[in-house]
């Protein structure tokens, strides 16, 4: 199946003076063939899917868990030991960094 893109069909109807008419860009659907591409389509939007939650939550970790506490308590004139805090923030860039190795080696696995 062919279709028109909107900028290019829209070109012909309304041309601009001194400019020849525009050739009309078409494309063909990507659709899958049979039924084998269609599940090693959908394993791999699966899988990439899996592996950009895997990463927001490595994200949210890291600023939520590790980078908080520190400015929220340098704002507030809190003093939570720089122990505690390097400690804290150490931990969670720690995990956060495994979740988002646990999330490239899930993108390893596209077909």
């Amino acid at each position: 199946m062919l279709e028109v893109t909107g900028a290019a069909a829209s070109a012909d109807r309304f041309p601009v003076p001194g400019r020849p008419a525009c050739c009309l860009m078409v494309s063909e659907s990507k659709a899958p063939q049979d039924a084998g591409d269609r599940a090693k389509l959908v394993a791999n939007e699966s899988a990439k899917l899996t592996a950009t939650y895997v990463n927001g939550v490595a994200i949210a970790i890291l600023a939520v868990g590790g980078l908080a506490p520190v400015f929220s308590g340098r704002l507030a004139g809190i003093d939570f030991g720089a122990a505690l805090l390097g400690a804290n923030l150490l931990l969670c860039a720690m995990t956060s960094a495994a979740l988002h190795w646990l999330g490239r080696r899930i993108l390893r696995t596209l077909r």
